[in-house]
């Protein structure tokens, strides 16, 4: 299935040089002019070519995922994704490995070229237009990709029942091109109305049928009457399996294990798709994004929701992140917010350690001094930043000890490397340094802590 993706995408770049040079003129052997363009044409495919693997390469180590229409997210945001790729990767010598290498073959080209007319003693090439014909047929019949009534599908590489084999199948230009189309939101009322009886009944939603589409669900008595803070902190990329609560040999976690001991563990919640864009969408607004390579935070059909923190009146209202608000459109989001105070890189004291701000540990020593100085309840989204690439722990932390299991060790029990092993022991570290800085204030009495991974 690769092979015939692969040989698409070559005789998509070929056809060109073959239906051109169905007229002699064009041909890359009838003069030198055509030679040098031909030779540059070839020369700047070679460099798109291999900059898509690159960037394939790239995303499959970042992301674990085939290069898609999902990268496009990350161009919308070109200086922050930039500094992040510098700060992550060797960036100027892959790119100069790159042109490079489009260098090399653009000679290889020129010299396979001056090869054939030394061979023919310097005469010209019979030109026999039935040869470019029959190429040409064969080009094309290798861009439909296979003998049937329907062209070779991007959905076929889906039909393995094995993850592996239909990631190693798929070619990423394809890949990137066929989902580019799928960018553009669509939604369809009149099709969720007549599935909602069914989600209704696996929801098991009361009186569903009373109600109907449109539900209207107001306060009950019981509702907490004494006011009490909401501390709402979104771990990102803290995932259940490298945690000690999954009982994950390394015990990367044990401070947050004890607390999920201590408190309420809800160990049926789980994220099913990648992103923070994605998981900060349906934490402020209850409600999934379900976009497959557009985050919901950038459609402006999604991104005006109600939100159940507007609810808690009388409640002074906090966002805290270590960087760039504006990243994904977070911002746009969290405008839904009444009245809400944001508190991002710009307003801290401490300092910026990567291009995701200053570190978790700062940020929530920064947010417990706004919360000490509140004079009345608070309802506080606390956003971690720095348990992902590129992988940064600030070296004032001295009390922070780093750890080096083997790499056997570490690929057997979820982790890449020991940076980001080190890394994500050291978000534990960081709310245990939260946590115990809270318990001196007079406000953690009457405060629920909400961890959600």
């Amino acid at each position: 299935m690769g092979v015939q993706f692969d040989l698409r995408w070559i005789s998509l770049l070929l056809l060109p040089i073959v239906l051109v040079s169905l007229r002699p003129q064009f041909s890359p052997f009838y003069s030198a002019r055509n030679k040098k363009w031909w030779t540059w044409y070839l020369a700047v495919v070679t460099f798109i070519v291999f900059f898509f693997f690159a960037a394939d390469f790239g995303s499959f180590s970042y992301n674990q995922t085939r290069l898609d229409a999902g990268a496009m997210n990350f161009v919308e945001d070109p200086g922050i994704s930039l500094r992040m790729m510098w700060q992550t990767y060797p960036l100027f010598w892959m790119v100069l490995g790159l042109v490079v290498s489009v260098i090399i073959f653009r000679w290889m080209y020129h010299k396979s070229h001056w090869r054939v007319i030394t061979q023919t003693d310097g005469l010209k090439i019979p030109y026999r237009r039935k040869y470019f014909v029959i190429t040409a047929l064969i080009l094309g019949a290798l861009v439909y990709g296979k003998l049937s009534t329907r062209p070779l599908a991007w959905k076929e590489c889906f039909v393995f029942q094995d993850n592996f084999k239909s990631y190693l199948a798929l070619n990423p230009l394809q890949n990137f091109f066929t989902t580019l189309k799928l960018r553009k939101p669509e939604f369809n009322e009149q099709k969720a109305r007549e599935s909602f009886p069914i989600m209704a009944k696996w929801m098991q939603l009361p009186d569903a049928g009373k109600f109907g589409y449109k539900r209207v669900v107001a306060p009950q008595g019981s509702a907490i009457e004494s006011n009490p803070n909401i501390v709402l902190v979104m771990c990102e990329s803290f995932s259940m399996y490298k945690s000690s609560m999954s009982g994950n040999p390394l015990n990367t976690t044990p401070f947050f294990d004890s607390i999920s001991n201590q408190g309420i563990f809800f160990e049926r919640c789980f994220t099913p798709h990648f992103s923070t864009a994605r998981g900060l969408f349906a934490l402020i607004t209850g409600i999934p994004d379900a976009q497959l390579f557009k985050f919901s935070t950038r459609n402006p059909l999604a991104i005006r929701q109600n939100t159940i923190i507007d609810n808690f009146t009388g409640y002074s209202k906090h966002y805290f992140l270590g960087g760039d608000p504006d990243f994904n459109n977070f911002k746009g989001l969290l405008e839904n917010i009444d009245d809400l105070k944001m508190h991002t890189e710009q307003d801290f004291s401490s300092p910026r350690i990567n291009v995701w701000g200053i570190s978790d540990k700062d940020l929530f020593l920064e947010a417990n001094k706004v919360f000490r100085q509140q004079d009345s309840s608070f309802f506080a989204v606390i956003q971690t930043s720095l348990n992902h690439r590129p992988y940064m722990i600030p070296e004032s932390d001295s009390d922070f000890v780093k750890k080096f299991p083997s790499e056997s060790e570490l690929h057997r029990y979820g982790f890449e490397s020991v940076e980001e092993y080190n890394t994500f022991r050291y978000s534990d570290y960081s709310f245990r340094k939260f946590i115990e800085a809270a318990q001196q204030e007079d406000y953690f009495h009457n405060t629920i802590f909400v961890f959600c991974r």
